[in-house]
Parts: structure tokens; sequence; C-alpha cells
């Protein structure tokens, strides 16, 4: 199986790529600041490393917004490598209570728009639209919030669309709209509920891009797991990594971590070949 995917079959990435919410806070989205030393530390580390797909949002940011995950980006790699692809989310709104309410349409251009200050770029290589918070809003329309971004992907602000939070519906929905590239859903190998979203994605050749890859800072506490990574000698959580990888063609990881090491460990999971034993230990 590749190690590489392109997304709308142009912007080629590296399968394992890296996600920006635990860099502002170790607490996750409006949690006391890091370092914001170390973040940068880390960016930078997660290139060296093969690191080309990072994924970050305008809201993803410590408590009173003192350390941003785009600023953070923009300031260690800003020059950007010319191969490097940043996907960006829109749809939540914060507010100062820490309170992030649903975009309209019409706050849409303005959230793009911060994203784009925020990195320094003329250009969002990928916008997901995101929709509700932890569960896909069953049953809403998306239709016209996805309108609104595909006006600017029209206009040049957006390279490429994506979804997020999301079902099939949802995917149906905006892609009677415009392409759709990515998909992205809470989905690793304890929580696979969206087996049929990952199958729709396969299909139309669609990246899947699970958020909380890892179990979103809950180890992946689980016997089969376990059995496979004492077998190679590894964590569990690479194997939850390794095994988002084999589990499709279009699944791409992009586990999150403010720690050296951690990156380190995360990125290993790369290198770490399923047998058929294991996959079939994993199912």
């Amino acid at each position: 199986m590749s190690n590489e995917f392109r997304l709308g079959g142009d912007l080629a990435v590296n399968r394992l790529g890296f996600g920006t919410m635990r860099l502002p806070s170790k607490e996750g989205m409006g949690g006391p600041a890091r370092d914001p030393e170390t973040g940068r530390a880390v960016l930078r580390r997660a290139v060296e490393l093969g690191v080309n797909h990072i994924d970050t949002a305008d809201f993803y940011a410590s408590v009173g917004g003192a350390v941003r995950a785009n600023t953070l980006i923009r300031e260690a790699l800003h020059p950007y490598p010319s191969d490097l692809v940043i996907a960006t989310k829109v749809g939540p709104i914060r507010r100062p209570d820490g309170f992030r309410q649903a975009a309209t349409p019409a706050d849409l251009r303005g959230l793009v728009e911060a994203n784009i200050e925020g990195l320094g770029v003329d250009r969002l290589d990928l916008v997901y639209l995101r929709v509700g918070r932890m569960e896909p809003a069953h049953g809403e329309s998306i239709a016209e919030r996805f309108e609104a971004l595909a006006a600017m992907r029209e206009e040049g602000l957006i390279r490429h669309l994506g979804l997020s939070n999301i079902d099939t519906a949802h995917l149906a929905e905006a892609r009677a709209i415009a392409p759709v590239v990515a998909v992205q859903n809470q989905f690793h190998a304890v929580k696979r509920d969206d087996a049929e979203l990952l199958a729709a994605c396969e299909d139309a050749s669609i990246a899947f891009v699970p958020f909380y890859p890892m179990g979103g800072g809950r180890e992946l506490d689980d016997a089969r797991l376990a059995k496979v990574a004492a077998r190679h000698g590894v964590t569990v959580s690479q194997i939850g990594l390794a095994w988002l990888l084999a589990a499709s063609p279009v699944t791409l990881a992009i586990p999150g971590t403010g720690s050296l090491s951690h990156l380190e460990d995360n990125m290993a999971a790369a290198g770490i070949t399923l047998s058929e034993e294991d996959l079939a230990d994993l199912s």
C-alpha cells in the first residue's frame, strides 16, 4: 500500500501527517498555554521527519488566545516548503467564554480570511466545513454553508474543500454542490462506527482523515491492539496508527502532540508493516 496520497488528485501528501490541536495547550482547545518555542520546535521536527500534511484551525488556541496553532505554524515554517499542504477547518465560532457556536453562511468568509491571515498565505490548500460538535448532526442540511465555501473556492481563496463530523447524507449533499476531497470524522482502531462512510470515501477516492486517531487523549485500551503491539515490540498507540494506515488506501493519519518525544514515536508508526495475522487479530 502506498505511503502517499494525492488530495484532490493534485496535492501529494505522506499518509502520516501532523495535527496541531495540542500545540497551543496541554489540555487541547482553550487550556493553559504551552511554551510556544516548544510548539515551533515540534513543527520544525515534524517537517524534518517527512510530514508534509499539517492539520490546523484558527480556533486551535490556548485560553484567551495567547498561543495559537496557526501563528506557531507561520512562525516555525514560513516561508513554507513547496510540498507542504496545510489543511484547516471552519464552522465553530469561539467566544471569549469558550463557547463555540455554529457559523452561519455569512460568517464563513471572515473565518476563512482569519485562517489566511494567521497562516500568512494567499490561498488555503484545504478547508473543511466542520459540522456540529463531537457527533454528526444527522438530518441537518449543510448546503448553504458548503455553497458559501464553494463560492470562495471559485474566487481562488480555497484550493480544495472537505467536510468534518458528517454522515453519508451530508457527503452526498455536498458533492452535488462542489468536489469534496477529504472527510474528517472521529475514527480509530477502537471506534469504527464510520466504516460505511470510509467505504463511500474509498469508492470516490476521497481522503478519510480521522480526528482523534489515537483515542483523543485516552489510551487505546484494547486487548487486540496490546497483543499485536507486544508482537512488534512497539506501543499500542503506534499499532493504532499503523492499523489506520492499513485500513484503507484513502486513510490519512494526523496524530497531534506538543512533545518532541511523542512526535518521534508517532512518526515511527509509518515503518510498521502489519501482517495478515496482525490484521486478523485486529479485525
